[in-house]
């Protein structure tokens, strides 16, 4: 435990971090034959209404599913425009409109706010009258946004709906009870997820330790991934270098037990954001295309 650990000290490094990242954030020049069918829509939830980017699968095309996405960041920082290829991507290839969530940020809105806004956005597309009335729903995310399609997943579980038909798990952090540094990393390498940024993150979103141990926030950690019977089948992608591969492969083994695992899937030879910073394209196309055959025939099966 630093300096760090203390609430007041991390929401200002991480506003400072925000503050940053908002200047520089912007979208991989990816995909740039997938044209950008996109506009803006609020989504309303109980905290409020949520800014989203709303892709349309091609002009013509049956679409046979929605697709809820949230971004990553760390719960702090970020923002849904970072996701742009992919939600290009899967409205493309998966044939499905997607509503990507711009969810609150901590350390202004803390947990649980986002895991019940992402929960929210699944309740709205479910409900009868949209564009796609009738189509089946996913959930899904990367890094936090992995996380938050985790919690609300769990949420439907609880409260009994929406039927979602796929979450996808990309990358995402599981436990916030075990400290960064005491989480696995190899050796011989310098990764992404330093110890310093997951005491910032998990401090300013949610700075109580204790709570740290819900379920919707560390669904990775102790027996919270006990009783799962009945939660959306999963995909899971973990990244071999990443310091929160294991966690989301228990998980995964958790998932397994209950019959809900789709499909694990390590992307060997990267570490954590890999699609958003310096991987291949080729790679980062490979992983994207996997992804939306596994969207695909989860809303056509």
């Amino acid at each position: 435990m630093s300096i760090l650990s203390r609430p007041f000290v991390a929401d200002g490094v991480a506003r400072l971090m925000a503050a940053a990242a908002g200047r520089a954030i912007k979208p991989r020049p990816l995909f740039p034959e997938i044209p950008g069918r996109s506009s803006d829509i609020t989504v309303p939830t109980r905290h409020g209404p949520m800014p989203a980017t709303l892709y349309r699968p091609p002009e013509g095309t049956p679409a046979e599913g929605v697709y809820v996405n949230a971004h990553g960041g760390g719960f702090v920082l970020g923002g849904a425009i970072g996701d742009d290829p992919l939600c290009r991507y899967l409205a493309e290839h998966a044939r499905v409109f997607v509503v990507n969530v711009d969810y609150a940020l901590a350390p202004a809105r803390r947990f649980p706010v986002p895991c019940e806004q992402v929960y929210d956005a699944l309740k709205w597309a479910s409900a009868p009258g949209r564009e796609w009335a009738g189509a089946r729903l996913c959930v899904g995310g990367q890094s936090a946004g992995g996380a938050l399609a985790a919690a609300a997943s769990r949420l439907a579980l609880r409260e009994g709906g929406p039927e979602i038909v796929l979450q996808v798990l990309h990358y995402p952090p599981l436990d916030l009870v075990t400290p960064a540094a005491a989480k696995p990393a190899p050796p011989d390498r310098r990764v992404v997820i330093r110890p310093w940024m997951g005491e910032v993150f998990d401090t300013a979103y949610i700075p109580d330790i204790a709570r740290r141990g819900d379920p919707l926030a560390s669904p990775a950690w102790g027996g919270n991934g006990d009783g799962l019977a009945g939660i959306a089948p999963a995909l899971v992608l973990t990244c071999e270098h990443d310091r929160l591969r294991a966690e989301a492969v228990t998980y995964a083994g958790k998932l397994a037990e209950a019959g809900a695992l789709v499909e694990h899937h390590d992307i060997l030879g990267v570490d954590h954001g890999y699609d958003l910073m310096d991987g291949k394209p080729e790679l980062v196309r490979r992983v994207y295309a996997f992804l939306a055959l596994h969207v695909e025939r989860a809303v056509t099966a």
